[in-house]
């Protein structure tokens, strides 16, 4: 759990979501056009006023959890639904950015396999 490996994959995570939560409150990446599909979707996701900035929100906060080594189990599985949604929309919506979503689920999953001792009171 306190290995190397897992250390360096918790602050890629941590760094990953923090720039990337930081980056819907005020964009200074610049990220290509998505399709027509998947900026439909995003621009009914602006209009409520408050999905991606709920969102983001928990981006950030789990990305400084991960960074600050606070409570890491309890941030990656928060971090879950949030991974899989993200990667499923672009498994269906767009498809070309795919990258980056692959790689949020997979240091995703590594966490949580590391952590997973931690985890075995709620199967029990």
């Amino acid at each position: 759990m306190n290995s190397q490996f897992t250390k360096i994959i918790r602050i890629l995570l941590g760094v990953i979501l923090l720039v990337f939560g930081l980056n819907k409150f005020r964009p200074f990446i610049p990220l290509p056009q998505p399709p027509e599909a998947a900026a439909n979707f995003m621009n009914s996701l602006a209009e409520t006023g408050y999905v991606l900035y709920v969102v983001a929100f928990f981006e950030v906060v789990i990305g400084i959890m991960l960074l600050a080594k606070k409570w890491v189990p309890f941030a990656i599985l928060l971090l879950a639904p949030i991974s899989l949604n993200i990667l499923l929309f672009h498994m269906f919506l767009d498809v070309p950015a795919i990258a980056t979503a692959i790689v949020v689920v997979a240091l995703n999953g590594i966490l949580i396999y590391k952590y997973r001792q931690k985890y075995s009171p709620l199967f029990s």
